[in-house]
């Protein structure tokens, strides 16, 4: 149970309701749909993927160098502006080079939470001595991406039931909107003692990141392992998940219903990220989800026209994704030093993003061939994921 009136409680509630207005976007039920009103194809939404991920990628560093010296609070106000832009560019967005631009600015912003919401909870933790609570902690900030979203899908899907430009336009403006109230809130976000106060060299900076990830090479192999199933479970799967859905026979107006219910399920399963760490090891955990995840994708891939089969393996998908972050947190942050754990996080992140970047380029030619095609090949790159090892690292082994 955490302690009350503390840093991390403060950080923790500000976090939570900051991401509840941010993860908002009321486009998100019928993006898929949305693409393909404005001329995008298959192969052209990978390649919009693949620029959000380019824009994470150039981001990660300067980003997560930022708040090791000046505090995450600065990086979360940068991310808050380029997200409202990229919202902004979506209006009238008509040419694939202005969806690419797009998400490549949404991707920047990412990047200035990438690792520095981490670092900012974690070092909140430390200074009540209950980073052990990490999981716990990221748990209850996941959850705010499902609880507003729950409204947001389902409105989103009603206001959009008749596909037209002026109701996805409508959509954009709602989330815009959403995206301001963060950039407020961030405001009251407060940098624990000493975080942000980095003030060696650029690359001395970058070079510590590097030494401590060589320092506890099970950091990187853990990473692979969620970033390898979350690429295709999560990344993949749910930007073509409404055109399946559609694609099933599901009337539009009921997209947003589904994706909502899924949206509490998640909720659900993040407050009880607690619960299930004290009643079965984070590595098995890990494991499980992951072959849990490449099932699903299997399923989709082979009988995901039929709505029993599909509605199933979303569950099972929305399942992975809540459980595998927080408990993959918990897990890395206990081997990172803390003058440098934005940065190392990131230098993490990049390899995310070049994951990300290869996959969605290999996997671009399949997608004009089918979603058969295209969702066996994400299983097949979440089975390479969960064939990464992960294991437990003691304190003493950490010292060594």
């Amino acid at each position: 149970m955490m302690k009350k009136g503390t840093l991390a409680a403060h950080n923790i509630r500000v976090l939570f309701w900051a991401d509840l207005f941010g993860s908002v976007k009321f486009i998100q039920p019928v993006l898929a749909l949305f693409y393909f009103s404005r001329g995008l194809d298959e192969a052209l939404i990978l390649w919009v993927m693949f620029c959000w991920s380019f824009g994470v990628l150039v981001g990660e560093v300067p980003t997560s160098m930022l708040a090791d010296r000046y505090g995450a609070k600065r990086a979360f106000l940068l991310g808050s502006v380029f997200s409202i832009i990229s919202h902004a560019m979506l209006l009238g967005a008509d040419e694939p080079w202005l969806f690419f631009m797009s998400n490549f600015l949404s991707g920047f912003a990412a990047s200035c939470f990438s690792g520095a919401d981490e670092a900012l909870i974690y070092e909140s933790l430390k200074a009540s001595n209950e980073e052990h609570l990490m999981d716990q902690a990221m748990g209850i900030i996941q959850s705010a991406q499902f609880v507003v979203t729950v409204a947001a899908l389902v409105i989103g899907a009603l206001v959009a039931k008749d596909l037209t430009n002026g109701q996805f336009n409508l959509l954009i403006v709602l989330g815009i909107v959403f995206q301001c109230v963060r950039l407020v809130l961030v405001f009251l976000v407060k940098n624990p003692p000493g975080h942000g106060a980095y003030r060696g060299q650029p690359l001395s900076q970058v070079k510590e990141g590097m030494l401590a990830i060589r320092q506890a090479p099970q950091v990187l192999w853990m990473f692979l392992n969620v970033t390898l199933v979350f690429i295709p479970t999560t990344a993949i799967f749910e930007n073509f998940s409404d055109k399946l859905l559609y694609d099933a026979g599901l009337p539009v107006s009921f997209i947003g219903v589904v994706l909502g219910s899924l949206a509490v399920f998640s909720f659900v399963v993040s407050r009880s990220i607690g619960w299930l760490t004290t009643r079965f090891s984070r590595i098995g955990l890990m494991h499980a989800t992951g072959a849990l995840g490449v099932l699903a994708l299997v399923i989709v891939a082979l009988d995901g026209d039929a709505l029993f089969s599909l509605f199933g393996a979303m569950v099972a998908l929305r399942f992975v994704r809540t459980v595998r972050y927080p408990v993959y947190s918990q897990l890395s942050n206990a081997l990172i030093p803390s003058h440098v754990r934005a940065t190392t996080i990131s230098l993490l992140s990049i390899v995310d993003s070049l994951c990300d970047m290869l996959i969605f380029s290999s996997v671009g030619a399949l997608a004009t061939m089918g979603f058969s095609y295209l969702f066996l090949a994400s299983a097949a790159v979440a089975l390479i994921g969960c064939l990464m090892p992960i294991r437990f690292v003691s304190p003493q082994e950490k010292r060594q």
